[in-house]
């Protein structure tokens, strides 16, 4: 019989969902190469403000300062390939975890997903560099 599955409540768990996740992300086909040209050999710092994005985001313990947008604005990335990650992080999680935070944690990902999509495309139009 399947053990219930956790919601995340911890850093810890926020960990696995991370780790788990960007495992995958790594040796994805369409997301791999995108992935590892950007962050090359600097996977361990990467991880560690992911886990501090997410800590922020769903624990509510501000560990994470910065801005999330500018890292992806340029980006050689379209709407299927926010579609493909939005799917690997919606499976990642549905594997892992299940309750509200989780259900939250997707619901952000859609939203950060969305965002991003909006904005890269506005900066692409208009030919502008990505403010702060």
């Amino acid at each position: 019989m399947n053990q219930p599955k956790k919601d995340i409540e911890s850093l810890d768990e926020v960990k696995v969902l991370v780790n788990t996740f960007y495992d995958k992300i790594r040796i994805d086909d369409v997301l791999g190469p995108i992935f590892n040209e950007r962050i090359k050999d600097q996977w361990p710092v990467h991880l560690e403000k992911m886990y501090r994005f997410w800590q922020t985001v769903l624990l509510n313990e501000h560990s994470y300062q910065g801005s999330p947008f500018r890292p992806h604005a340029q980006l050689p990335v379209g709407s299927e390939h926010f579609n493909h990650w939005l799917s690997l992080f919606e499976s990642t999680l549905n594997e892992l975890f299940e309750g509200p935070k989780a259900d939250e944690a997707l619901w952000r990902a859609k939203k950060m997903a969305e965002m991003f999509q909006i904005k890269i495309t506005y900066y692409r139009q208009n030919k502008s560099k990505p403010i702060l």
